[in-house]
């Protein structure tokens, strides 16, 4: 297999300007993530006083010290809780993430009580359960750092009472699969909160600090007149003696910490050490979760993956060969293309990275009838081979015109998402620039089942471009107006135009679709590498992973 080479010159304006305009993308990505974390920080002087730890002291604590931390969807909710861009605070009010605990690969989910005292929002709960999916789908342990005031009854909504069901849906569901459940409760976790320790197969309770009940005093006196202190109706020690909910009655946060990495640790489910070479993050300092250390055991890449923040431009409109990403993400820069004079636009192709075998799929431009069919044979291919996919996405959609529509693009794309929807290996999905109509669908969006799903900074995702959209409702317009005989007002349509772009673009940015959880989370560019290997690994573990799975979840006494 043949290394590819590189047209970039690195050392040319071009090459700088999209390399500035990228870093800037991330300054104002990592800005964002540095004001969630200074108005947790806010809280310091109560907690001090209360005798807790912060909850990413917590985090900081739980994890193994010095391995792999990933923090996912750190932008959820922006501009969801305050649409005011100064004011949001990012993050959802939750820490999800997948870390090693006693050296065993857990996805962790932290309740951020520094902030609204963990008040959960609706994109909150909508975090958690993508968290609880990743745990489902990849085989992972679930440990919970509860202590949240429950659902903002400021802004409650019925849905999200009846959605959020779920979340104790997905808990029954993990511990009946097989997949350990560990809660520590550090606070409160009150109302429907309480089910979250209920469910779970392992509890560990801060004597005089966790709570956890249907009712609270307040609430249970207006609804019987009954008078009862915290600590009568769910307090930790009563639930250690009385209630049986607590299985562990730890001290204070550190030893209920250690208590529950205990736990974690004579599961059985420990890593396999080989698997986490290679990756690694400052658990430490947890400010930056995702810049990991160099990979040790495999090729590197021919050509530095820190040149892609350069190698890609913020418009994209402007062209560029996505083999010169290939080349920056792959070991050795090695990389066989599959048919690579069928459907050029269309390019796949085997490759390595960080030692996994993986099919690669990406766009060079829209896919037409032969990308669709080459795209369609090749992930079948790999699905036989049981060789792991990666998409890389830049396209603006499948072709249109009558050429196209005549050669059979519905027929052709339909079968390509039929392949993709139905793939039986691992799929990881990568926004890399335009995502539009059903590209996004053929290339393994969202909707369509990727393992993993995460997104440049200058990626876009839209049904289609605003300008395209503005001009397609101008034409109808025009069309509308000759019918009925009638002027065509241009000013007004000029408006209408200027009004349709403005919404398109306001949706298509990382910071518009991560808020929403469209993604698992915006990367940068040069992290990329680094990022894959780490998640065909938790993909690999999965594979290898013996559960054993009981008839229902573990149940409490």
């Amino acid at each position: 297999m043949l290394p590819l080479g590189t047209e970039i010159d690195t050392g040319s304006t071009a090459f700088a300007a999209r390399r500035a305009a990228m870093l800037e993308r991330i300054d104002e990505l990592r800005a964002l993530e540095q004001r969630t974390r200074d108005a947790s920080a806010r809280a310091a002087p109560l907690f001090e006083r209360r005798g807790q730890l912060l909850p990413r002291e917590r985090l900081a604590r739980l994890v193994d010290a010095g391995s792999p931390w990933l923090e996912l969807s750190t932008l959820a909710g922006y501009r969801l809780d305050d649409p005011d861009q100064q004011r949001s605070i990012p993050g959802a009010g939750v820490l999800c993430g997948i870390g090693f605990v006693a050296s065993t690969r857990c996805v962790v989910v932290v309740n951020d009580s520094g902030i609204d005292a963990g008040a959960i929002p609706s994109m909150g709960g909508e975090k958690i359960l993508r968290a609880q999916q990743i745990a489902l789908e990849n085989r992972l342990p679930l440990v919970q750092s509860i202590e949240s005031a429950g659902a903002n009854l400021l802004r409650y909504r019925v849905e999200d009472f009846v959605h959020g069901g779920r979340l104790f849906h997905n808990l029954a569901r993990l511990s009946a699969a097989g997949i350990p459940v560990i809660a520590i409760v550090h606070g409160s976790s009150t109302a429907g909160g309480a089910y979250l320790p209920g469910l779970s197969d392992y509890v560990v309770m801060v004597r005089g600090r966790a709570k956890a009940f249907l009712a609270g005093p307040p609430l249970l006196q207006a609804a019987t007149g009954e008078i009862a202190t915290d600590e009568e109706l769910g307090g930790a020690e009563m639930h250690a003696r009385v209630s049986g909910l607590a299985d562990y009655l730890a001290e204070d946060d550190a030893d209920a910490i250690r208590i529950a990495r205990e736990v974690v640790g004579r599961l059985g489910f420990g890593d396999d050490t080989s698997l986490r070479a290679g990756f690694a993050a400052h658990a430490q300092d947890l400010a930056s979760d995702t810049r990991l250390a160099p990979a040790m055991l495999f090729d590197e890449p021919l050509h530095a993956p820190d040149e892609l923040a350069g190698v890609v431009p913020i418009d994209f409109r402007e062209p560029f060969d996505m083999r010169e990403v290939v080349a920056r993400l792959v070991d050795g820069s090695r990389f066989l293309e599959f048919q690579p004079e069928y459907g050029p636009e269309t390019v796949c192709g085997h490759a390595e990275l960080h030692g996994h075998r993986i099919g690669i799929v990406t766009n060079n431009g829209p896919i037409d009838p032969a990308g669709a069919n080459k795209a369609t044979h090749f992930i079948q291919a790999c699905c036989q081979s049981a060789t792991a996919l990666v998409y890389l996405q830049n396209t603006t959609g499948y072709i249109v015109g009558r050429a196209s529509e005549q050669a059979g693009m519905i027929k052709h794309g339909s079968k390509m998402i039929q392949a993709v929807s139905n793939a039986t290996v691992p799929s990881i999905t990568l926004h890399c620039g335009a995502s539009f109509g059903a590209g996004n669908y053929g290339m393994c969006g969202r909707a369509f089942g990727a393992r993993f799903v995460f997104s440049w900074p200058n990626a876009r995702t839209a049904v289609m471009g605003g300008e395209q959209a503005a001009l397609t409702m101008r034409i109808v317009g025009e069309t509308t107006a000759r019918r009925r005989g009638e002027p065509v007002d241009a000013e007004k349509l000029d408006a209408l135009s200027a009004r349709i772009v403005e919404h398109f673009e306001a949706q298509a940015g990382v910071l518009h679709t991560s808020a929403r959880l469209l993604d698992d989370g915006v990367v940068d560019p040069r992290d990329t590498r680094k990022l894959l290997g780490f998640l065909l690994d938790t993909c690999r573990q999965a594979q290898t992973r013996v559960l054993h799975p009981s008839s229902f979840g573990v149940a409490r006494p």
